[in-house]
């Protein structure tokens, strides 16, 4: 009986062929790609979600609506990294995903990169944390007062440093008033000036500024310190403190009103909403970008701030850092 001969490469027999080795690993590496980009998709929706829904997360565990509205500007990171992770793995549902987060922070915060100053101006205020542990009070004092400001409200004044500010300050600044930590200089004539109870020990100054426009309330204020935990925000001692000068500044009687100083929180702080949602943030409307204020070195939120009632904000910026760990801010206001 003649036998036909095996050829190298020919399946023998009539039972089905044995995949390649080399075929099941490249189909089992396209689907682990295939899985990675889904799970990119997936960060990438959640990233989104976590943006559009912002002000609805609670604080009721953590002050994790504090938290998220703190450094919610840097939650648009997630796009450019979640972008290069979706083309290392090549993987156009990944691509595709990353378009709504980059949506969403886009509508969040078109405006704010733009410029919205505009001329004009009556009347210039700034306020700075000046810093317990500031090294060069003398230099601070110097730059503030050459930043042109009307009126000056300072923040964690020591008893070592406070002669000081006075003593450099005292040229351009003939009126002045300062309760413990907290101080007001003013190129124009002070009165009323006296503390409002936020906290057991004065944090928070209040002054009638005579203008050549009228009579100005200026409010000068340092709330209470936060503190970052693994669960979220501690800020009870903060918000009491936002609490009560809501109050006072409700009680104000003059039309007028400017609401200054180092808040330790943002404008979109819903634990700080008493305090800051009927009065108009003048960066919002007259800065341009995000106005980020501490730390100094490398500014990672915007907690120093100037609200006002009553009078339009014509321009609002940041000065250049001094000794302090924060950055001054300033505002220009139309009376």
């Amino acid at each position: 009986m003649l036998s036909t001969p095996h050829r190298p490469g020919s399946a023998i027999g009539t039972g089905p062929a044995e995949p390649s080795r080399d075929g099941g690993e490249a189909d089992e590496a396209r689907g682990r790609t295939r899985r990675r980009g889904w799970l990119i998709a997936g960060f990438a929706l959640c990233s989104a979600l976590l943006m559009a829904l912002h002000d609805r997360i609670p604080n009721r565990v953590g002050q994790l609506g504090s938290l998220v509205e703190t450094f919610l500007p840097w939650a648009g990171l997630s796009v450019p990294v979640l972008l290069v992770l979706a083309l290392v793995r090549r993987s156009r549902i990944a691509a595709v995903a990353v378009i709504a987060p980059a949506v969403v922070w886009g509508s969040l915060f078109h405006g704010v990169v733009a410029d919205k100053s505009s001329g004009g101006g009556d009347l210039i205020v700034v306020t700075h944390n000046v810093d317990e542990a500031n090294p060069d009070p003398e230099g601070t004092a110097r730059a503030l007062a050459r930043s042109g400001a009307h009126v000056i409200a300072l923040e964690e004044l020591s008893s070592s440093s406070t002669p000081v500010y006075e003593r450099e300050l005292a040229a351009a600044y003939p009126y002045h008033s300062v309760h413990l930590g907290v101080g007001l200089w003013s190129t124009y004539p002070l009165r009323r000036t006296e503390p409002v109870p936020i906290m057991p020990w004065t944090r928070a100054v209040r002054a009638t500024v005579d203008t050549p426009r009228g009579p100005v309330a200026v409010f000068a204020a340092h709330l209470a310190s936060v503190r970052v935990t693994p669960l979220g925000f501690a800020t009870a001692r903060r918000n009491e403190a936002g609490r009560k000068l809501a109050e006072a500044v409700r009680a104000e009687r003059l039309p007028r009103v400017v609401v200054m100083g180092d808040f330790n929180g943002t404008t979109g702080d819903p634990a700080l909403g008493a305090l800051t949602s009927p009065l108009r943030s003048a960066h919002s409307e007259a800065g341009a970008g995000f106005g980020l204020t501490w730390p100094a070195s490398f500014p990672l939120v915007r907690i120093d701030q100037i609200l006002v009632r009553g009078v339009s904000p014509a321009a609002a910026w940041s000065l250049p850092a001094t000794g302090s760990d924060h950055l001054p801010v300033a505002a220009s206001l139309r009376l």
